[in-house]
């Protein structure tokens, strides 16, 4: 069973070129995390299709389309169903899930509006997640009950049952949990109607404002509505307001997103109205 993921219409040399990577590559840990590193650094997490009006789509024609060929960014459904076929096509073994992001609250969990990817490589389990936005740089060894650093960033994966678990990061010497997921197989219609709900409906943080994000081993930036946000690994942070003049090029220049004059006039329009 393949589950709807129709990796075959991908074109996968494309996709290595578009994040930058040899197109000579096989299915090992090192290759793995080559990958992610190279996907993260080249392809930037962003909504900005949901406030332009369009929507997002989440087959894999339609995000390859987008992600490759136009070089946008995408938000986490887009970045996991792109990363997966990829593996996929590779070689690697992978298993899709969804995610409950934030706390740990079990009286009344949050939907599950967030996906993520497991590979296998190098005879170990791996959580290979490029779609967080403020998540992991490199693939988190799964069965490593240790923490786990990523440049100035220090992650670990938590049990939380027999098979659920809670990818957890140490923020000013607290563990944070960024979300939990259960090992339960995900079929791309699953994918299909938690993207609806997570792009159309009016309490998701994605409806209704820009929300543009880019980690690497130094600082995590993000910008939510017009409050552009630099954070590092050492808790300082530094946060100001965006004027309509500059949105245009911080999309360009700080998150690689090629808008139109036209697009960047329309989100600073939704921004205004939004603040």
């Amino acid at each position: 069973m393949s589950g709807g993921w129709d990796i075959e219409q991908l074109d996968l040399g494309a996709y290595l070129r578009r994040i930058g990577h040899a197109t000579d590559v096989a299915p090992t840990a090192e290759a793995l995390a080559a990958l992610h590193r190279a996907h993260v650094g080249s392809i930037p997490f962003e909504n900005l299709d949901i406030v332009l009006g369009r929507g997002i789509a989440v087959d894999l024609e339609s995000v390859q389309d987008k992600l490759v060929e136009r070089r946008r960014g995408g938000y986490c459904y887009e970045h996991g169903v792109l990363f997966a076929a990829a593996l996929e096509r590779i070689g690697f073994q992978v298993e899709r899930m969804l995610a409950r992001v934030g706390g740990e609250d079990l009286e009344r969990p949050r939907a599950t509006t967030h996906m993520t990817v497991r590979a296998h490589a190098g005879g170990a389990r791996w959580l290979a997640d490029v779609g967080f936005g403020s998540g992991l740089l490199s693939p988190l060894a799964f069965d490593d009950p240790g923490p786990q650093r990523q440049g100035g960033w220090t992650f670990e994966i938590a049990a939380a049952g027999p098979s659920s678990w809670r990818l957890r990061e140490q923020r000013s010497g607290e563990w944070v949990t960024q979300y939990g997921f259960d090992e339960q197989r995900l079929f791309a219609a699953d994918v299909v109607m938690a993207n609806h709900f997570t792009s159309t409906f009016h309490r998701s943080p994605f409806v209704g404002r820009p929300v543009v994000a880019r980690r690497d081993e130094d600082a995590l930036r993000r910008l939510v509505g017009r409050t552009f946000t630099l954070e590092r690994p050492d808790g300082s942070a530094e946060e100001r307001e965006v004027g309509e003049d500059e949105l245009g090029g911080l999309l360009r220049d700080v998150f690689a997103i090629p808008l139109t004059d036209g697009e960047v006039e329309q989100l600073t329009f939704v921004s205004r109205a939004a603040g």
